[in-house]
């Protein structure tokens, strides 16, 4: 019992080792597919989010072995997608920029597949064993979830960084702009005056 308890944390511990988020830069008038081959029933998780680029939206789409769409969304700036694998073979998710006639975007995206289902042998297995189990999958999904959060809040945190920079550089370079432009006033307006107020003399 306690072996396989360890064995069930370890594999908890490695699923949040290697649950990663990934970046992507997609041309214009351009599409990009990645592809996991899943088990019948078993669950896929895809978050997204566009981090660069024109309107910060992308075209979403999830295909199924048999050329079915699972969704598709038009023009998304991030999402959280969940679906059940109705068949065996390889899920297609495709992000695609072929709306934007000149921006590239930047897409971070993570896709996580959960563990193939079970054949139930009431024979074979413990109740305690299946409920820890359970409860360590549970966890496991819920720790991934959060860490896609703080993922998503760094991405967001860095980009408002970049919108706040640009602002206050062209706040300073019109406040600059403003200067010049008093000062240019300032001085001519006192040469007119000088010039109006002169007194001038015929010879």
């Amino acid at each position: 019992m306690a072996t396989a308890t360890w064995t069930l944390f370890a594999s908890f511990l490695l699923c949040l080792h290697l649950t990663k988020a990934y970046f992507i830069t997609i041309d214009a008038h351009d599409e990009q597919c990645f592809h996991d081959r899943v088990t019948s029933g078993t669950k896929m998780s895809l978050t997204f989010e566009v981090v660069e680029g024109g309107f910060l939206d992308i075209d979403v789409k999830i295909t199924g072995p048999d050329e079915k769409v699972i969704y598709s969304g038009d023009r998304e700036s991030n999402g959280k997608y969940t679906v059940s694998a109705h068949m065996d073979g390889v899920y297609l998710y495709c992000f695609s920029n072929r709306m934007s006639t000149m921006t590239p975007k930047t897409v971070m995206f993570s896709m996580d597949v959960g563990d193939a289902p079970k054949d139930a042998n009431p024979g074979d297995t413990d109740k305690h064993h299946n409920k820890l189990e359970g409860m360590i999958q549970e966890l496991s999904v819920a720790m991934t979830g959060v860490k896609h959060e703080q993922d998503y809040m760094e991405v967001r945190e860095r980009l408002h960084r970049q919108i706040n920079d640009s602002t206050n550089g062209r706040v300073v370079w019109w406040a600059i702009f403003e200067a010049i432009v008093i000062v240019a006033m300032t001085i001519g307006q006192i040469y007119y005056l000088k010039r109006f107020f002169e007194v001038r003399r015929v010879v």
